[in-house]
């Protein structure tokens, strides 16, 4: 069994790392340059920073952060917010990214993931997916085309997700099902799934979101959102079927460390690197 990825998460604004609940009412969480040294120093396996509002404001991601956190770091950085074209993403992997995780893009210009895919390998390309239950019943999802036949649509919002673009903030009509198939067909080489539901609440992952995305697909899934104790990472993993975990708030506050995580998560069973 592959062992399982702990990543930190770096959700960056204006050149600082900020956390907040549902991506609203940010506060500060410190240097990106530090905190990113920190965790590589600690163990983490892999670092993800998201410049979050770099779609919201229709601008690329903030180079010079990338590079203060590239340089501190011996383990694989992916980058996200703002990467729309195949130049974004020359432009974050020489800057020092590993990998680049495009989301909104994705949605309105699906081809981008194919031809970053095409061109730097599917390693190197993550598609970030944020989804939540539907608010009122009966909502449609549009058919999202693969091999050119249209998907039915789904109208049951207790067992379906419709993806978010922009942050979070606007509804797409894409069922997060669906459109991970679409993805993961495009060259997507991972997904970075994240609940709109439960980010920023340390309630818990969504492991029923989580699980139907990562038994669907063939490529590994990253859970995202909700994560406020040790034991809810046992959940995504065991009950999920995660392949990696990614969390803010509980390592920047020092509400736990990796490796005091890696090390609970080991004697419940669940492979680790430590």
């Amino acid at each position: 069994m592959f062992a399982k990825r702990i990543i930190p998460c770096l959700d960056c604004k204006d050149g600082r790392v900020v956390k907040g609940i549902h991506f609203v009412n940010l506060r500060d969480a410190g240097d990106p340059g530090e905190l990113a040294e920190m965790y590589n120093r600690e163990g983490a396996d892999e670092l993800v920073m998201l410049d979050i509002s770099a779609s919201r404001e229709g601008r690329a991601t903030l180079m010079e952060t990338v590079r203060r956190v590239a340089r501190r770091l011996f383990i694989p950085l992916t980058v996200g917010g703002g990467v729309r074209t195949l130049d974004d993403a020359r432009r974050l992997l020489s800057t020092g990214a590993d990998k680049v995780a495009v989301n909104t893009a994705a949605v309105e210009t699906p081809e981008v993931v194919r031809e970053i895919a095409e061109n730097y390998g599917r390693q190197a390309i993550v598609v970030a997916i944020d989804a939540r239950r539907p608010k009122e019943s009966g909502t449609a999802f549009q058919a999202v085309h693969t091999g050119g036949t249209p998907v039915p649509q789904q109208t049951n919002p207790a067992t379906h997700w419709e993806v978010v673009t922009y942050g979070g903030t606007k509804p797409t009509g894409l069922d997060a099902l669906e459109w991970a198939h679409r993805v993961e067909e495009l060259g997507a080489g991972e997904i970075l799934l994240t609940s709109m539901d439960t980010d920023g609440t340390r309630s818990g992952f969504d492991c029923e979101l989580t699980a139907a995305i990562a038994r669907a697909l063939h490529i590994p899934v990253i859970a995202s959102g909700g994560a406020g104790d040790s034991q809810h990472f046992v959940e995504v993993f065991q009950k999920g079927c995660a392949d990696a975990a990614l969390a803010a708030s509980i390592f920047h506050y020092e509400t736990h460390t990796i490796r005091s995580l890696k090390e609970y998560l080991r004697t419940q069973g669940v492979p680790v690197r430590i």
